[in-house]
């Protein structure tokens, strides 16, 4: 299939052979990185990583999915799986407009939206799964999933939670 877009070409290149940019602003803070890394363990690499070629260097620079490539290089299961190998798409720009690709792709990921969160919320705790198994899997910890039931305002997510009996009746003086 002959197209313009580069996802039509993906290759696997050794990890060896890329390199991060100097110029991305991005920052993954550990959790998600944590969550990125079990992402694509549990799901594989579903996204090449943007780069561009500099044939003088045999190297590839990275444009877009730098965290990815992170995780290829920090998880020993994950490279071991993927035999060093990552998916890559290749971009034939200028630096300036590499930098401009690299904006766009970091801005355009949006944000969840609270109202959406909370839906998924219920229906996981509809569903029977318990909120190690919420936390675990879409990667909040137990203050964010419990701000998430209380926005909701649905006293049915709190079914199956523990509480504290910091109000018992013999301490009370």
């Amino acid at each position: 299939m002959n197209s313009t877009s580069p996802v039509y070409n993906i290759k696997a290149i050794s990890v060896d052979k890329i390199r991060a940019n100097a110029y991305n602003p991005n920052k993954v803070a550990p959790p998600e990185m944590k969550l990125l890394e079990k992402s694509i363990w549990e799901d594989g690499y579903t996204q090449p990583v943007v780069c561009y070629y500099i044939p003088d260097e045999d190297v590839y620079e990275v444009v877009d999915g730098y965290h990815r490539f992170t995780v290829l290089k920090t998880s020993k299961r994950i490279f071991e799986r993927e035999k060093g190998l990552l998916p890559v798409v290749v971009i034939d720009k200028d630096e300036n407009n590499r930098m401009a690709s690299t904006i766009r792709h970091n801005r355009a990921r949006g944000s969840h939206d609270i109202d959406l969160m909370v839906s998924i919320v219920k229906d996981l705790v509809d569903a029977g799964m318990s909120d190690l198994w919420i936390c675990q899997n879409i990667g909040m910890d137990s203050d964010e999933l419990l701000r998430l039931k209380q926005i909701s305002g649905i006293a049915a997510l709190f079914a199956n939670s523990e509480f504290s009996e910091s109000w018992e009746k013999e301490n009370i003086k």
